[in-house]
């Protein structure tokens, strides 16, 4: 059988579709599955034990003509797969028309009207509520394929030599790893870089053998460098300065992910780690940690959020982030301190 997965971007959203993947593959192990995905994000699935083969997406390819030759390419090469399944987990324009050129025997994707996408699909799936999470919603295309669910996989595969690397880079260091992810793509997404600083001066307080990684993009570097000239003795400033892979075991290594809602914070999530996700214009329920949505930090007394704008509507005061004081998040933090080993 083969199979092919639409679900180009972003980091997060590929990260929360990823056990679509790993069920297909425990219901038929010999199923070859390819996956069609931004460029900036193929890395992600290097040495990945279940997947065929990667299909890389430019978006710029699509929009210039001078690439058009390449893109053609792709569109024969999926077709002359002659794949049973086209799993469309992105829902757009776009990515429909690449499940029709596909010719998939059979087509499954969201129904969430956008752009008309639904209508070229032989299946489309309806969220299960309007508040349902996108890793239950991606999970409802099992069901068309006949495949159970359950969680008794792992997430995101351990990379041996990374994590090697990331103990090296530790140099024997036996306390508590603390992550920190003060980025976002949009700002109206970011709780200041001040009170990050504050935060990781509260912990190290309590516990003076914490050491914090900072992680981020190239975008993020002005403010992993603040961070860690706050207290250079225990900041490992990663920002832009690791793979996909790489942050992956950064992450796994922590003892805990403090983050915005950003695509670091499913990978969090992923590796059943304590997330402490921080929420101002998006809605927790719909994008949130996977698994601790409950726990997502979001002021409760402001009636323009999750207004989900990029920019502030409110006198660009970003109150919904500003608003959420640093003792709100350093008491979550040490109630959860130790409560990696019960995440399912």
């Amino acid at each position: 059988m083969k199979v092919l997965i639409l679900k180009p971007s972003s980091l997060g959203d590929v990260v929360q579709a990823l056990p679509l993947l790993r069920l297909i593959k425990r219901r038929f192990p010999d199923a070859q599955v390819s996956w069609w995905v931004s460029s900036d994000l193929v890395s992600l699935f290097d040495g990945d034990p279940d997947l065929t083969r990667v299909v890389p997406f430019s978006r710029k390819a699509w929009a210039s003509p001078r690439h058009w030759g390449e893109f053609v390419r792709t569109l024969r090469d999926a077709r002359s797969e002659r794949y049973d399944w086209v799993l469309d987990l992105q829902g757009l324009a776009r990515s429909a028309a690449f499940t029709w050129f596909a010719n998939g025997e059979v087509s499954v994707g969201l129904d969430d009207m956008r752009e008309g996408a639904s209508l070229v699909y032989d299946f489309a799936v309806q969220r299960p509520s309007p508040q349902a999470h996108a890793v239950e919603w991606y999970l409802e295309v099992l069901d068309a394929m006949g495949v159970p669910r359950g969680w008794d996989f792992e997430w995101l595969p351990v990379r041996p030599e990374l994590a090697g690397e990331v103990e090296v880079r530790l140099q024997g260091h036996g306390g508590p790893l603390v992550t920190l992810c003060p980025g976002a793509r949009w700002m109206t997404k970011r709780w200041p870089v001040e009170y990050f600083g504050e935060l990781m001066a509260r912990i190290a307080k309590r516990h003076s053998d914490a050491r914090f990684a900072i992680i981020g993009g190239r975008g993020d570097r002005d403010m992993g460098e603040t961070l860690a000239k706050a207290d250079p003795e225990r900041c490992i400033d990663l920002t832009g300065r690791t793979s996909l892979l790489g942050m992956v075991e950064w992450i796994r290594r922590s003892r805990m992910l403090i983050t915005n809602d950003t695509g670091p914070m499913h990978v969090g999530a992923a590796l059943r780690l304590p997330v402490v996700g921080l929420f101002g214009p998006t809605d927790p329920r719909q994008t949130g940690p996977f698994g601790q949505i409950d726990k997502a930090i979001q002021p409760e007394s402001l009636t323009c959020a999750p207004c989900r704008k990029s920019v502030c509507r409110r006198d660009d005061s970003m109150e919904c982030l500003t608003g959420v004081a640093v003792e709100k998040v350093l008491a979550q933090v040490f109630e959860r301190w130790n409560e990696g080993e019960t995440i399912l």
